[in-house]
This record gives structure tokens, sequence and C-alpha cells, in this order.
């Protein structure tokens, strides 16, 4: 039996055009390769890697975002296994078709709780919560200027982008520009979207002064707390609670991806605003809900997290002793207040030997990042120290980068790749 003919075409040569982006990336030295991995039940952050050659190798993972390691909580595997095998694996449906399901209404139950709002409403992912509901707010708010963070993830710039909508970007935690443009402004709507953690640099935003000019100049705020929810405040709501400060943002937005080890994204809010969102929003009406056994399990994780700090101390235990030992063994850590352990190199090229380097000789596994996700000339190791990562992998991990950073000759501490990121 033979395969189908292959499709012939005249005119332009479609595949050509692909082929030369992607060449345009190999030629930046920025194509990116995924490192086929598979997370060992109960081993945390033991992963196999499995070579290009099909050869399989145990590795340590430095650089996941399940920064608690709840993914494989006994709690969270418990209700997402009992959940499936009471309701099945998919959710059947979008949310207005047979979709609704009660383990996704009580999630979002829990997830307004937990911010201390009227309402929370569930997303497939937070990219889609950042990009519908900063898009569907802006948008539903006549003449709305929107107010950006320069450093804001693509997520919450493409929200910016598809709500048509006018905007301003004022430099990164810059409240005198900030303040500048909301004065420019005038009396028109205004919707300040900005993050509490920055993932790449690992600082934070002065969250309580936003609210202050916020609230000074007639502006909305919508806060970004992926990387903080279920990692600060004393029952895991980010930043904003920690600081005391969470009852004054407008809207609230978070992933259960990270910190809570499973998969979706959400807003909170207030009743008037969730149900024009989940009334509006194309991201969330026309797609498939989470299906019952994701809700739970992240429902379970969340509720475990807001009696715990156990698992919060350890993280913040666990990634000053990773600073720490990297900056005394003379690496070009950039300093940060968070968990966040970026180690500079500055070229994309030496950033991917690096990694290659790690994996094969010391079976650690560290992503490179590399542009658009940071500037050029900024590329980085981003470490993640987890509850998990002791004393044993710190001082494992600190060796195997002194080793890569003398064979491939690397920036030190104090160089001015360190100092250009600041």
């Amino acid at each position: 039996m033979t395969g189908p003919a292959p499709v012939v075409r005249t005119g332009t040569d479609y595949e050509a055009h692909f082929r030369g982006a992607l060449e345009r990336l190999h030629g930046e030295r920025r194509y990116r390769v995924f490192a086929d991995i598979e997370r060992i039940a109960g081993r945390f952050p033991t992963a196999h890697w499995r070579r290009p050659d099909g050869s399989v190798r145990e590795i340590t993972v430095w650089c996941s975002n399940d920064y608690l390691g709840m993914g494989q909580h006994p709690e969270v595997v418990a209700a997402m296994t009992q959940t499936a095998l009471r309701c099945g694996v998919g959710a059947g449906g979008t949310r207005n078709i047979a979709g609704n399901n009660s383990p996704l209404v009580d999630l979002e139950r829990e997830l307004a709780d937990l911010h201390g709002k009227e309402a929370g409403l569930v997303f497939t992912s937070g990219y889609v919560s950042n990009q519908a509901g900063i898009s569907t707010i802006a948008r539903l708010i006549p003449d709305c200027l929107i107010l950006s963070d320069a450093f804001n993830h693509n997520s919450m710039i493409e929200g910016v982008r598809h709500s048509g909508c006018e905007k301003r970007v004022f430099r990164h935690n810059d409240l005198a520009h900030l303040e500048a443009l909301l004065i420019e402004a005038g009396d028109r709507p205004k919707l300040i979207v900005f993050e509490s953690v920055y993932s790449m640099d690992g600082d934070v935003a002065p969250i309580g002064a936003i609210c202050d000019l916020a609230d000074r100049y007639g502006a909305m705020t919508y806060l970004d707390e992926v990387h903080a929810v279920g990692l600060y405040g004393p029952r895991g709501a980010g930043i904003a609670e920690r600081d005391g400060v969470m009852g004054r943002v407008d809207v609230i937005e978070g992933t259960l991806a990270k910190g809570f080890g499973c998969v979706g994204g959400y807003i909170t809010g207030s009743g008037i605003l969730c149900d024009a969102v989940r009334s509006h929003a194309a991201g969330f009406i026309f797609t498939t809900a989470l299906p019952p056994a994701i809700a739970a399990a992240a429902r379970a994780s969340v509720r475990y997290l807001k009696r715990s700090g156990e698992e919060r101390a350890a993280h913040q235990r666990q990634a000053q002793k990773t600073k720490a030992a990297l900056e005394a063994a003379g690496l070009p850590v950039l300093h940060t207040e968070t968990h966040i352990v970026p180690l500079m190199v500055g070229d994309a090229e030496l950033c991917k030997a690096a990694a290659d380097h790690l994996l094969e000789r010391h079976g650690i596994y560290i992503q490179p990042i590399n542009y658009p996700t940071v500037p050029r000339g900024t590329e980085r190791l981003r470490i993640t120290p987890s509850p998990f990562h002791d004393e044993a992998r710190i001082t494992k991990l600190t060796a195997a980068l002194a080793e890569t950073w003398d064979t491939l000759d690397l920036p030190r501490a104090g160089t001015v790749f360190v100092e250009a990121a600041e």
C-alpha cells in the first residue's frame, strides 16, 4: 500500500518561507531545542532524559516552574486520579455547552476566596487568562487607555494589543514615569497592567505605590501574580497578600501551572467584572473547559497551600542557599529578592553551549534563556530551586557550573553582562 501522492503546486514556494525563517533563527544562534524529559513521580526534581540516540539518562531538573513540587504532591495526585475515575478524562465541551463541571465551579470559588475577591474565572492557561482578560476588560471600557509596564510578559502584551485600545508603556517599575503618563491621560478611563514578580530578573513591583497612583488618578489595576501565587503570602495568594495590599488591586490574575503544580490560568475580581469577561471573552467562550480531574487537582493544591506554609519557607530557604553557594563560587548571579536565580552569560551561543555541557557532562538540566524572552546581550541560565533541591544537590550544581564556566571560559561575577541586566 502506497502513501498519498505529494502535493504539487505552481507559484509560491511556501516551504521556502518556513525554511528561511528557521535558517534565520539558526544564523542568530537562537534556534530552540526541546529536551525530551520525563518526570519521575515521587522523586522530584529527578527526571529521565531521552537522548537523540534513544538512550535514557537520569538527570536533575533545575529550571522547572513547578516551584514547590506540588505537581507530585500526594493530595493533588489523589484528587486528580479519584476525579478522573469518577468523571472521566475530558470536560466534554465548552463552559457554555456541557463543559461546566462542578470541580471547575468549586475551583473558581476557591480562587476567589484565595484573593479575597467576589468571583474567579478559570481559563485553559495563564497565557489565555491574560490575553483574554486584559483585552476584554479594556475593550468593554469606552476610550480606555492601557498603561503597561515595559517588562510585562508576552501574554499581557498580546492582551493589550488585542484590546484595540490606545496604550502607553511606562519604564519598568518607574513610578515617576507612570505618574507622568497618568497625568497626561487626564480624566479618561485608565487600566494599569503589571506583574508582581518578573520571572526573568526576579524583581518585584511596588504594588502599593502603584495602587496609590491608581487611586489618585482614577485608574483600574490589573496585577499578574503568576510567579508568586502559592509562593508568597500567609495563604499563598502572592506578593499583594504578603504586602497587605491585595484588597486594593481590582483584578488579580494567576496561574495553576507554577506554584500550584497543575495547569490553567484565572482572573479574580468583582462579580460584575468576572461575569462581563465570561460573557464577552472569545478566549473563554470558544474553547473546551478544563477537565474536571485537572480542576480537582488544582483546587486540592490551592487548598493545601492555603493552610501549609512549610513549603513556602523551605522554598525561600533553598533559593537563598543556592544563591549564596553560586556567589561564593564567583559565578555571575544576578541579585534578586525572590526565588528566581538568573545566572548571566550574555551570549546566545555560549548560553546554549553551557546548557548542553551541563546536561551531557553533569546530568543537570537548565534551559538557556535567549532573545526574545530576554534582551540580546543578557542571555542567561534561569535557575529555580525548589524545597526538594537539598544541600547535596546545591553542592553538585555549584561544582558543575564552576567546571562549565572554566571549560567554556565564560564570564565570571562582576562582568558587564551582569551590570547590563540590572
